[in-house]
């Protein structure tokens, strides 16, 4: 686990939120949304913080400023951001393309970034002060679809903040629309570098739809929904790192020929066991595992343009008892998710979307369900304002049954993968002793 101090009080002031439009006209039309994106999980925000330290080259270059007008050029090009969601007939959302612009804010924290320590990585306990909440500003309908806070540390370093509408896009559009501002603040480009792609309709269902494929990620048992909500007031977060050594020791639990498994399916698998075991459910009861899946370069006839910044990903799931989850070898948990991810085919996918029509666009089933997006390999560590990569890039935190991989270094600047789960405190207890003889034994 990753061993954060005690977080500072952290005095920020901030200058008056405003909206920043495209630099240049942009059309005023209607543009409608995916079936994907249109679902009951995505009407949400989501948010990420990227950490800079002091670059003495870009000593005098203010970067809320340069960030700023380089967020003004980048909308030219991806001017549904700088839109407003509406209600459509049948409750389908679509996006008015009204230019009203997405909201920005300066601020000062009276602190050097160094003196937040690890504490800048997830659940990051300064996401209020570096991303304030712009009062009514994070509703779905009229409202604006994303949200930027630029902090200056007194050191010189500083810190993006982004919250967007998560029905606009998903984190590898996100990371499109952040290096395009980055083409425009560190190389005085004229347009960006891969120019981005609405199209929306590619992911829309079939005429007439048709679900042909098994979706267990979408089957709620309001028993077991009950009883996970019923828990949601307990949960405290922790962040957990896995790096190298960490990684090769849980490949050494699963049968030989599964150790050529690729480490985020190792990982994904050893944390779904030892959370299912923390939890100590009823060896009856059914547990999930969901892991996204991006469509994008994966699919024959299915082509997901590369400027696409859409959500584009499906999300199956493994499905067992936890007892005999708990008990099994880690090698019957890895041949379970592999199994549901080798499972995504073309067909799958439009099955997928089909369902979000034919069932009114349910959300993920919460019955004792775990979730992982991998954003690891995204990007998020990689955005670069020109003050160099970020000390720390991504997720803010979990949520509820979801979690994410995000690429870290520890505090010992060795590379590897961080995570963030959510348990009730004794079943925390438990997963760090997992955690803990798992690495017991792996030199220092």
């Amino acid at each position: 686990m990753e061993q954060l101090s005690p977080p500072l009080a952290l005095p920020v002031i901030r200058h008056e939120s405003e909206l920043i439009v495209p630099a240049t006209t942009t059309p005023r039309e209607i543009k409608h949304l995916s079936d994907i994106d249109d679902r009951e999980g995505l009407r949400f925000h989501i948010s990420n913080l990227f950490f800079y330290e002091h670059n003495p080259s870009m000593e005098g270059i203010d970067p809320a400023k340069v960030i700023k007008d380089g967020l003004a050029k980048a909308l030219v090009f991806y001017y549904p951001l700088a839109g407003r969601l509406i209600e459509g007939p049948n409750g389908k959302h679509i996006v008015n393309c009204n230019g009203e612009g997405i909201l920005f804010t300066d601020a000062n924290a009276y602190v050097e970034l160094e003196m937040l320590g690890e504490s800048i990585k997830p659940p990051c306990p300064y996401l209020e002060d570096l991303l304030y909440n712009v009062p009514g500003s994070d509703g779905i309908i009229h409202c604006p679809l994303m949200l930027i806070q630029v902090t200056r540390f007194t050191c010189g370093g500083f810190a993006v903040a982004v919250r967007v509408n998560h029905m606009m896009i998903d984190a590898f559009g996100l990371v499109l629309f952040l290096n395009a501002v980055t083409d425009f603040v560190k190389f005085k480009a004229s347009a960006p570098s891969i120019i981005p792609v609405w199209q929306r309709n590619i992911l829309n269902a079939r005429i007439p739809p048709c679900i042909t494929c098994k979706h267990p990620e979408f089957e709620e048992d309001i028993e077991s929904k009950n009883a996970w909500l019923n828990l949601e007031n307990e949960l405290i977060q922790r962040s957990f790192f896995f790096g190298a050594e960490e990684i090769e020791a849980i490949r050494n639990q699963v049968s030989p020929i599964h150790r050529s498994s690729g480490r985020f399916e190792l990982l994904t698998s050893f944390l779904w066991r030892h959370r299912t075991i923390s939890l100590n459910l009823n060896p009856e009861e059914i547990v999930r595992m969901t892991y996204f899946v991006t469509a994008r370069g994966r699919f024959e006839h299915l082509k997901i343009p590369h400027g696409y910044y859409g959500n584009a990903f499906a999300c199956p799931a493994a499905v067992s008892k936890a007892g005999i989850l708990s008990t099994y070898s880690l090698t019957y948990a890895l041949e379970l998710i592999k199994k549901a991810k080798n499972q995504v085919n073309e067909e799958y996918f439009r099955s997928m979307v089909d369902l979000m029509v034919i069932k009114d666009r349910p959300g993920i089933t919460q019955s004792w369900n775990f979730c992982i997006s991998n954003t690891a390999n995204v990007g998020f560590d990689k955005v670069d304002f020109g003050w160099g990569e970020p000390k720390y890039g991504g997720a803010v935190k979990a949520d509820s049954c979801f979690s994410f991989f995000v690429a870290c270094k520890n505090n010992k600047g060795q590379n590897g993968i961080l995570t963030t789960i959510s348990l009730p405190p004794r079943a925390m207890e438990r997963f760090e002793d997992a955690k803990y003889k798992l690495t017991s034994n792996v030199k220092r």
